[in-house]
């Protein structure tokens, strides 16, 4: 038990108890008006006595510095108030009333994770309970909790449940209706007034309270609505002042605090009084006379000490001389007297004390109820703000540096964006940086209003701090980073190619960030080096990359380096990408509506949302992250539909060029590839991308009727091509075309007498641009979902003259568009592909000979010149990587299928032409030709009505995969079991597998085998014998069947099913896709179909060859991407519906 005890009492003892102390009176002094008391309140009887130390005579004066004795706290903890509706709970230590504040300022922060604050308010009033006027109560609740939750402000009071206390408590209990963050209110009381305080005694106690306060009882109870209570401690007993000290100090020592680093500005200390008493009147006297001096917000109205302030202040001059005032001297002091109820002597002590709080009148601010209509008159929360202002003297940049951290723009408006406010060089971009990073979104939209240049504004530095700034919502940006980043150490920063690598793999495909292309390298090394060399240069601040809110923006206006590199062409589309990579939806819409591109940044940003959404998946992250993407991808889905919907109404035309040009800051994109790699199927089924495919479908051709067939007969009588309708050449003029194809036209046009007219700014899709799109001054675009007539301050695009002539094509081009038409290259494949299947299939279907007849060299041809093909589209997808190129072309299931079956032709051709081994080469054709007739589903797959059966059967094959695992755990069991009762001594061969599983399988279709079910076996030496445990084979085998055929089979029907009614309700979607695909592909196949696809290829092989040999660039581009990440895209989409 000694051991025991011992340890105990050598347990070391927490911070609070190490730093903070009580206070313990340790002489009596008899108190003059009761010698049974001593002057610190305790009783005689029950006051402790020191040995050594005598009492004290009734004249000693009694002091708590010097007849005290500290001790380490023994009351800290927290506090549970009883009674409400719900139990409040709140923190609470007994301290010493001579603490130091940089320990309280610890304890807020250290102990009790607490932020600092931006703004201080403390209270003075009245200590006695009092009534307001109920609009003015009102007034004061409303103002002062939106006052300290707007700005995230602490509230300072005097913690017990009367006067001018009880009424902020009131007002704090308006907040638990809000259901949001609680407010910082701070009660400092002397623990000698608190009630029942012997009952918060204990180190880290949790203790339940009643705030019902005795009526007769001359202490106080702890108001239940503040959050902490500082209980100061001097040793006193049933008396109000231990608090005074300390109060002032930690007011002092906080209003000393920076509010955040590299900021000139301190923490902004404000009084509110409501009511009070005379020493209310000193308080005010102290603050404002203070160096640095306090602002005071007197609320008229509120009584005694706050009327009697209002009232001089409304009277008070602005010089030292007061005439109203002497001439109201004897009324004030009568006033006084009466208010107060004290002598005359004291009346005129107060009433100097007014004088005197008059001659800082700009420091003393009115809060008076004002008879104006709602929402013009000022406000309590404005009142206090707006006090702060006038007094401080602030420059504006401080001033809006303030405005900022308080998140009150409406203060920013009215007080420091007035008319002929000028700015200094940078201020406003400091501002805007800080808005950026901690998210104020209105401030984003005030900065632009008032002259914020985002394209001078945002550099490569600022860009790259942006994302690697702290503040701001959670986001899953570190969690995809690792992917593309394994191993990254604690506290790296994310550079920008780090999220160019990231922006890729989450647009997939072909898509290349501007960040992580080769140009963009040697801006960045030289922009980051220059900016690190001018910040190292600086003497004024010393830099620290990240290590501070805004380390590099600070010094951004030093910097020698003002290299147009160091800025984006758009910088809205790079702060759009910004946001939605950081999960600022608020600020990603904010963006959307500036700048230019405004569809294309809808259908990026719906990609990249979904994209995260679906990592948030796979991540095993929270359900309510992934759905929260989802809702952000489909809010620009909505938007990026109304925007084309309007375009499309207001011009057609121009908003098919709107879905076609080539978008170079989007990685040389359409918005309709944009629209497929975002699985827009909205946008892709509106008429105005279905115009632009059919328009793309027919190439040059016009015609109406039976289409299909009169190309089929123009590819079967050449002469017919004659006789079919095409478009104009102005036509063709309007068509998306490759710049290839537009130097070919003007080849085919050079004998045309007429040179007058438009060519290569009509021809080139490069001639329209969304950068068209007229914005204002500062790049804003008004768009709004209720209201579609704001969208035509974004479609009002520059009037371009209309071409009035239609001159009819010669006849060597129409030769040319029949034979480049999709539709034509389409057919065209499709009838070389049937004759391919009737030689291939008349191939393996009679006898083979040593000699291959022309049949065989047909298909070997086709198939070997297919291969070339596959090889072709691997090379011309636009990924650099030769890895990137396949997996793209891979995504199409078709191509990895198509390479297989060549392969394993190939590998039969190589069989076939050995003597010794043809046989084996004949049964690998066989088997290949099944894979060539299944083939056929990706031509029909045009179909709109067998399509979308296609698209079925595909997602029935993938979902039947996790099915056959199923059903093989099922027939292993019961096909080991039953081959290992009836066969007990078979040799170990691979023959076993096929026994244990031939039987069960088939019997999945019905066949049983009855006969051997239950053979027949006994003693009769005619039979068999029965082999032990003959019998369990039937009962295993209903089982079996019960399981299998009833219960599996029938779920994969339901699934099959479910598949079924899931892609026939977007049945019109699917098609869409689909013909979106085959339009893409055929855009850019080849004219000639296999085998004659090989002329072509050498033709395009010689045109690299001499381009490259006169240095001209090889390939050409196109304004549509390479067809390959397009369809790669669509056919993950489209098993994805």
């Amino acid at each position: 038990m000694f051991f025991q005890t011992n340890w105990v009492f050598h347990q070391p003892r927490s911070w609070i108890e190490t730093n903070f102390q009580k206070r313990e009176c340790i002489k009596f002094i008899p108190c003059p008006k009761d010698d049974t008391r001593c002057c610190c309140g305790q009783a005689q009887i029950t006051h402790q006595t020191i040995q050594g130390i005598e009492s004290g005579s009734p004249g000693d004066l009694w002091l708590p510095t010097k007849h005290t004795r500290p001790q380490p706290t023994d009351a800290y903890g927290t506090i549970e108030f009883q009674g409400g509706a719900h139990p409040t709970k709140a923190q609470y230590v007994r301290l010493s009333f001579d603490t130091r504040p940089e320990l309280l300022v610890q304890l807020f922060t250290k102990e009790w994770n607490l932020e600092l604050p931006k703004l201080l308010i403390t209270v003075q009033g009245g200590k006695a309970n009092f009534d307001l006027q109920a609009k003015l109560k009102k007034e004061i609740r409303k103002g002062l909790l939106k006052a300290a939750k707007t700005t995230g402000a602490w509230i300072f009071t005097g913690g017990t449940n009367t006067g001018v206390t009880k009424q902020v408590g009131d007002a704090l209990l308006l907040e638990g209706q809000q259901r949001t963050g609680r407010v910082v209110s701070i009660g400092i009381a002397p623990w000698g007034i608190v009630e029942r305080n012997h009952e918060l005694l204990g180190h880290n106690r949790e203790v339940p309270c009643h705030s019902i306060s005795s009526p007769r009882s001359k202490l106080a109870v702890l108001n239940n609505r503040h959050a902490y209570f500082l209980l100061v401690d001097n040793g006193t007993q049933a008396k109000y002042g231990a608090e005074l000290i300390l109060r002032r100090k930690l007011e002092k020592f906080i209003s000393n605090l920076k509010l955040h680093p590299f900021t000139h500005s301190s923490t902004p200390v404000v009084c509110l009084v409501i009511e009070g008493g005379t020493n209310t009147i000193r308080a005010v006297l102290e603050y404002v006379t203070d160096s640095p001096p306090v602002p005071v917000v007197v609320c008229d109205g509120s009584g005694r000490a706050a009327d009697l302030l209002a009232f001089v202040h409304k009277y008070a001059s602005d010089g030292e001389e007061q005439p109203v005032l002497e001439s109201m001297r004897d009324y004030l002091i009568g006033t006084i007297q009466k208010t107060f109820e004290v002598g005359l002597d004291q009346a005129e002590k107060l009433y100097q004390e007014l004088l005197q709080c008059t001659r800082n009148k700009n420091l003393i601010t009115v809060f008076r109820i004002q008879e104006k209509p709602e929402g013009e008159a000022q406000e309590l929360d404005q009142t206090i703000l707006t006090a702060l202002f006038k007094s401080q003297h602030l420059s504006p940049p401080e001033q809006l540096s303030l405005a900022l951290t308080w998140n009150r723009v409406d203060i920013a408006r009215s007080e420091i964006f007035v008319y002929g406010q000028e700015w200094p060089h940078g201020a406003l971009d400091e501002a805007m940086m800080q808005a950026l990073e901690h998210d104020r979104i209105d401030f984003v939209k005030l900065l632009l209003e008032n002259g914020v240049s985002m394209k001078k504004f945002l550099t490569i530095p600022r860009l790259e701090e942006l994302y690697n700034t702290k503040h701001g919502p959670a986001n899953t940006l570190g969690y995809i980073l690792r992917d593309v980043r394994p191993h990254i150490p604690k506290g790296y920063i994310y550079t920008l190619h780090d999220i160019g690598l990231v922006i890729n793999k989450l647009m997939g495909g072909a898509y290349r960030s501007y960040y992580t292309r080769r140009k963009f390298r040697p801006i960045y090394a030289k922009v980051m080096n220059s900016y690190a060399n001018a910040c190292r240069k600086s003497s004024t601040y010393q830099y620290q990359r990240y290590a501070g809110a805004n380390s590099l923006s600070l010094v951004t206006g030093l910097l020698p380096f003002t290299s147009e590199m160091a800025l984006f062409e758009f910088p809205f589309n790079e702060l759009l990408i910004w946001a939605v990579l950081t999960k600022r939806q608020q600020m990603a819409l904010l963006m959307w509506t500036h700048g230019e591109e405004a569809l294309a940044k809808s259908l990026v940003s719906c990609k990249l949302y979904k994209a995260m959404a679906h990592e948030a998946a796979e991540d095993d992250l929270d359900t309510e992250i992934y759905e929260e993407l989802r809702s952000y991808a489909k809010e620009f889905e909505s938007k990026g539909n109304k925007l084309l919907d309007f375009s499309y109404r207001q011009d057609a035309e121009k908003a098919q060029r709107l879905l076609t040009c080539e978008l170079h800051s989007w990685s040389n994109q359409s918005c309709l590839s944009l629209a497929v790699a975002a699985n827009h199927r909205a946008l892709l089924a509106h008429p105005c991308s279905q115009v632009i495919l059919a328009d793309l479908w027919m190439g040059g051709l016009r015609t109406r009727k039976n289409t299909n067939f009169k190309v089929i007969l123009g590819l079967v009588m050449p002469l017919y091509i004659r006789q079919l309708d095409f478009k104009s050449k102005e036509e063709l003029q309007q068509m998306p075309q490759t710049e290839e194809e537009h130097l070919e036209n003007q080849n085919l046009d050079n004998d045309d007498s007429d040179r007058s007219q438009p060519d290569a700014e009509a021809l080139l899709a490069d001639t329209y641009s969304v950068r068209d799109t007229k914005v204002h001054e500062n790049g804003k675009v008004s768009l709004t979902d209720s209201d579609p007539a704001q969208f035509r301050e974004f479609f009002n695009l520059s009037e371009y003259n209309e071409i009035k002539q239609h001159q009819p094509l010669r006849l060597k081009k129409k030769f040319h568009e029949f034979y480049t038409a999709p539709i034509t290259k389409f057919w065209a494949d499709s009838i070389a592909y049937m004759f391919f299947l009737i030689m291939f299939s008349f191939t393996v279907l009679v006898k083979m000979g040593p000699v291959p007849r022309w049949q065989e060299w047909y298909s070997i041809a086709y198939i070997t010149t297919l291969g070339f093909e596959k090889v072709r589209e691997i090379i011309s997808s636009e990924p650099v990587a030769i890895t990137h190129k396949f997996s793209v072309w891979a995504w199409n299931m078709w191509n990895p299928c198509d390479g297989a079956a060549i392969i394993l032709f190939l590998i039969g051709l190589a069989f076939r032409f050995r003597p010794n081994t043809m046989d084996i080469g004949r049964v690998i054709y066989c088997v290949d030709s099944i894979y060539w007739y299944l083939r056929i589903l990706n031509i029909l797959g045009v179909n709109k009505y067998l399509g979308p059966l296609v698209t079925m059967m595909g997602k029935m094959v993938k979902n039947m995969i996790y099915f056959v695992v199923l059903l093989a755990v099922v027939l292993m069991s019961f096909g080991v079991s039953r081959q290992a009762i009836l066969y007990p001594n078979s040799e170990p061969t691979w023959r076993l597998i096929r026994e244990v599983t031939y039987q069960p399988y088939f019997m999945l279709y019905g066949e049983v085998f009855a006969d051997d079910i239950d053979p027949p076996c006994g003693e009769d030496p005619r039979q068999p014998a029965c082999v032990t445990g003959h019998w369990v084979t039937p009962i295993t085998m209903s089982m079996y069947l019960l399981i299998a055929n009833i219960l599996l089979i029938n779920l994969l029907i339901a699934v099959f099913n479910n598949i079924f009614n899931e892609v026939n309700s977007v049945s019109h979607q699917v098609w869409m896709f689909q013909r979106f695909t085959v339009v893409m592909e055929y855009q850019q196949k080849p004219v000639l179909p296999p085998p004659f696809i090989a002329f072509c290829h050498f033709y395009s092989l010689l045109k690299y060859c001499v381009r490259k040999a006169k240095g001209e660039p090889g390939m050409s581009k196109f304004s549509f991407v390479p067809c390959e990440s397009i369809i790669s895209e669509c056919f993950i989409r489209l098993y994805n519906i």
